[in-house]
C-alpha cells in the first residue's frame, strides 16, 4: 500500500512539474503580445522603423545642459553595509525586523504603491494585471489588461497611472477613468526613445506625471511629452511631499554605485537646476519619501535613507541578500515601509526540472518603522 501511495504521489507531482515546464517553455516562446517589454517584442523593429527622428539615449553623467559642469560628486559611502538593521535616528529601530507578506512567481511586483486601507498595489508585468495585496498577503486582480504594466503611481487627488511597458509603450490613467495621457514624444512613439525602455513614474497633482525611459521626461495634463535635463541612465523617481523637488536615480551601467539626482519644479512642471544630491551605495532603483521629506531608495541589497540636503543617513539592509527594486510607506499609519525583493538567482524544481522561468518572482516584505510616511499621497 505503501508503494503504491507514494507512486500515486509522485506520478501526481511529476506531471504537475512536467506541466509547469511545459507552460513555462510556453510563455518563454511566445514572441510578441503583452507580457513582454517592447524591446522583447518581435514586432519592434518594424515599429522602430516607423521613428522620424533620432532619439539617441541619454549618455551624458557628468555634465547638464549648455555644457558647464556640475559641482564634483558627494564622496561614495565608506563603509561596508550592515548585514542586519541598525538604528537610525528618527527612521528606524536596530531591533526591527523584516516580515513576508506575498510572493508569486513570475515578473511581479514592481512598481509598488501603499494605500490608506493597508493594501499594496503591485504591478505584474508578465500577466498585466495589477494586484492589490492585503495586510495578511490575501491578493486580488485591482486592474487588469494593463500591455505588460510595470510600475504604479497614486497622485495627491486619487488618481492612478501606470506605465505600460509593452508594444506602443505608453502612461495610462487606470482611475477614475481608464485612458491614455501620453504614447508619443515629438510625434514619434515612446518606443522610439531607445533601448532602456519605460520604466519608473511618479504622478503629480496637478494630473501631470514624470517618468524614466533612459532620460527623464514628463508627460503634462493634456499628454504633451517633453524632456526634463541631462540625467542618464534613470530609473526610479519621485516627488518630495510638497511637490517642489524631483529626485531621480542616475547609473552609468548594471552593477555600478549611482547617484541621485534633484530638479525644482516649476508651476508649470518643467523641471530646472538639475544637481546631484547624494551618492548611493549601490545603483539605484525605487525610492518614496516620508513625512518628513527624507528619500527611501533601494539600492542592490539595501535601502539608502536620504536626507532632504542629500546627507545618507543610514542604509536598511533586506533579510535575505536578495536585490531590493521597489519600495513604499504604507498601512493604516504609514509607519510600515515595504519593499520588494527579487532573487538573484534562478534556482532548479524540486524534481530537479529546468523550471527557472516559475523560480523568479518578486516577495513583499514589510518593516516597521519610526519614520511615518507622507500622508497626502499614496506611496
Amino acid at each position: 500500500m505503501r508503494s503504491t501511495v507514494f507512486a500515486a504521489t509522485f506520478g501526481t507531482l511529476a506531471a504537475t512539474a512536467v506541466l509547469a515546464l511545459a507552460q513555462a517553455q510556453a510563455a518563454t516562446a511566445r514572441t510578441a503580445g503583452p507580457g513582454l517589454k517592447s524591446q522583447e517584442d518581435s514586432r519592434g523593429p518594424a515599429l522602430i522603423a516607423t521613428c522620424r527622428k533620432n532619439h539617441p539615449a541619454t549618455t551624458n553623467f557628468a555634465a547638464p545642459p549648455g555644457g558647464r559642469r556640475r559641482a564634483q560628486r558627494p564622496p561614495a559611502p565608506s563603509y561596508k553595509p550592515p548585514s542586519k538593521v541598525e538604528a537610525i535616528a528618527g527612521v528606524i529601530a536596530g531591533n526591527a525586523h523584516w516580515r513576508h507578506v506575498w510572493s508569486e512567481t513570475g515578473n511581479n511586483a514592481d512598481g509598488i504603491v501603499g494605500l490608506p486601507d493597508g493594501s499594496v498595489l503591485v504591478a505584474q508585468q508578465d500577466s498585466s494585471d495589477v494586484m492589490s495585496i492585503d495586510p495578511k498577503g490575501h491578493a486580488h486582480i485591482a486592474y487588469q489588461d494593463t500591455n505588460t504594466g510595470g510600475a504604479v503611481s497614486v497622485n495627491k487627488k486619487g488618481e492612478v497611472f501606470i506605465a505600460e511597458r509593452g508594444l506602443h509603450e505608453g502612461i495610462w490613467e487606470l482611475a477614475p477613468q481608464h485612458k491614455i495621457l501620453a504614447i508619443s514624444y515629438e510625434g514619434d512613439p515612446i518606443d522610439c526613445l531607445g533601448n532602456f525602455g519605460l520604466n519608473d513614474l511618479t504622478a503629480a497633482a496637478n494630473g501631470g506625471v514624470y517618468f524614466t525611459v533612459g532620460g527623464l521626461y514628463y508627460a503634462a495634463p493634456d499628454g504633451t511629452v517633453t524632456k526634463q535635463g541631462d540625467v542618464g541612465g534613470t530609473n526610479g523617481v519621485i516627488l518630495s511631499p510638497d511637490e517642489k523637488t524631483l529626485y531621480v536615480t542616475s547609473a552609468k551601467g548594471f552593477g555600478m554605485p549611482g547617484t541621485l539626482v534633484a530638479f525644482d519644479v516649476q508651476p508649470n512642471g518643467q523641471l530646472s537646476n538639475e544637481r546631484v544630491v547624494a551618492q548611493l551605495t549601490g545603483g539605484g532603483d525605487g525610492s518614496t519619501v516620508d513625512s518628513e521629506g527624507r528619500i527611501y531608495t533601494t539600492s542592490g541589497t539595501v535601502i539608502d535613507v536620504i536626507s532632504p540636503d542629500g546627507k545618507l543617513l543610514g542604509v536598511i539592509p533586506g533579510p535575505k541578500g536578495d536585490d531590493l527594486i521597489s519600495v513604499a510607506f504604507g498601512g493604516k499609519d504609514k509607519h510600515t515601509l515595504f519593499a520588494v525583493g527579487l532573487a538573484k538567482k534562478f534556482h532548479h524544481g524540486s524534481l530537479g526540472l529546468p523550471s527557472d522561468r516559475l523560480q523568479q518572482g518578486g516577495e513583499l516584505i514589510a518593516i516597521h518603522m519610526q519614520a511615518q510616511g507622507y500622508d497626502g499621497r499614496d506611496k
